[in-house]
């Protein structure tokens, strides 16, 4: 009969059907402010006016004190200053060139919080970043910084990321890179490590981007806002910096007619989207603006951190539909509402349970199970030896 050996009944070869790559559709998770004419009201807008003034009082706490801009300021004017003169006549100097100074970070964009007097300042390198050259520009530096002003103290730090220059009023983090194609050449053991580089490098795409695009005031203050909330609640630690900016872009400036919504509303909505699974595993996410490839900037979080981000939210969001925006905001009160039961106007919150699991690692089992089954036929080899003796005595 015909059809055997891999042939089908007409003696040709057998063909299988082309293994077919199973594609990823994301979706958007409900967004009122998205389809609010297929939704109209049935009631007026609640008078949130008390809610605003608020977020505005939250705002003009936690902004730092002119104070703290100016210190922080000159510090980084006098750094900025010293690495032009290396760019421009470098002298005697030749451990490393410089290629350009860019400032990045909450002070570039204007975010800061208040006590965290701090600055960021990437330092592009057109020779390979050795650990030599790293140490050697942080002493010059210093060195420099001495030289135009004996009387004022400064302490310098050499890190992993490059270099901290700090005086008693601020601290200025020098973050070393060096320019694209140098990355492939860096080596771990010599240079700075790759990974670090391409943070460095990927700040300064941060930087360009939010000055082109985030430019909005109201952004701001509610990037401020949602970083003071992040450091409030534990639940929230997963979100990076970078994740923050673009929810509160997004927030304020994606919506039909592209106009700014209300700082109130804007808040409100980062609760939403987040308890709505923006961050999970399926969802569209907020594209990466600076990176090719459509990356979704919630991938680089574990999935226990995208369930314990969206479940922070589910729970933060009930408090504040049911009145509760002040604790939010840390205006009153001390326990972290988003781990303990509250009652609000007779409405008991209480905290949601995790959703997502780590499965067990099969991986421990596997070797078990191996060593048994080995052990097994170990023992199996045995007896089968010693029931050969026999016959053979």
């Amino acid at each position: 009969m015909r059809g055997r050996g891999g042939r089908n009944m007409r003696g040709g070869p057998l063909r299988h059907a082309p293994y077919k790559v199973k594609q990823f559709f994301p979706h958007l998770p409900f967004d009122i402010y998205l389809c609010d004419t297929f939704f109209p009201r049935v009631k007026p807008s609640l008078d949130e006016q008390n809610f605003a003034q608020a977020l505005i009082k939250k705002n003009q706490d936690i902004s730092p004190s002119p104070q703290e801009q100016t210190s922080i300021l000159n510090l980084v004017t006098k750094i900025q200053t010293v690495m032009d003169n290396l760019i421009v006549a470098p002298g005697g100097f030749d451990a490393c060139q410089i290629d350009e100074v860019r400032q990045v970070g909450s002070f570039k964009k204007g975010t800061m919080l208040l006590g965290r007097n701090i600055a960021d300042v990437v330092v592009i390198l057109k020779t390979l970043p050795t650990v030599e050259a790293i140490s050697a520009l942080a002493n010059k530096v210093n060195e420099e910084l001495k030289t135009q002003d004996p009387s004022e103290s400064i302490l310098m730090v050499i890190n992993d990321r490059g270099f901290d220059i700090e005086n008693a009023e601020a601290t200025v983090k020098v973050l070393i890179t060096t320019v694209h194609q140098n990355i492939r050449k860096l080596d771990p053991d010599i240079h700075l490590d790759v990974r670090v580089a391409q943070s460095h490098l990927a700040a300064i795409r941060h930087s360009r981007w939010f000055e082109e695009n985030a430019h909005h005031s109201s952004i701001k203050v509610l990037i401020r806002i949602l970083r003071d909330v992040r450091n409030r609640f534990d639940g929230f630690e997963p979100l990076t910096p970078w994740m923050l900016d673009l929810l509160a872009h997004y927030a304020i400036m994606n919506n039909p007619s592209r106009q700014a919504l209300p700082l109130n509303l804007a808040f409100k909505r980062c609760f939403q989207l987040l308890a709505s699974g923006l961050f999970l595993p399926g969802s569209a996410g907020i594209v990466d603006p600076c990176e090719n490839g459509a990356i979704r900037v919630h991938t680089s979080m574990s999935l226990e951190q995208q369930d314990q981000v969206c479940l922070t939210a589910q729970t933060l969001f009930r408090v504040i539909a049911h009145g509760g925006y002040k604790q939010i905001l840390g205006l009153e009160g001390n326990a972290d509402v988003s781990a303990q039961m509250t009652v609000w106007d007779g409405v008991v919150v209480t905290p949601l349970e995790k959703a997502y699991e780590k499965p067990p690692e099969e991986k421990k089992e596997d070797d078990e199970n191996t060593d048994d089954m080995e052990q097994e036929n170990a023992e199996d080899m045995e007896e089968i030896g010693r029931a050969s003796c026999r016959e053979r005595v």
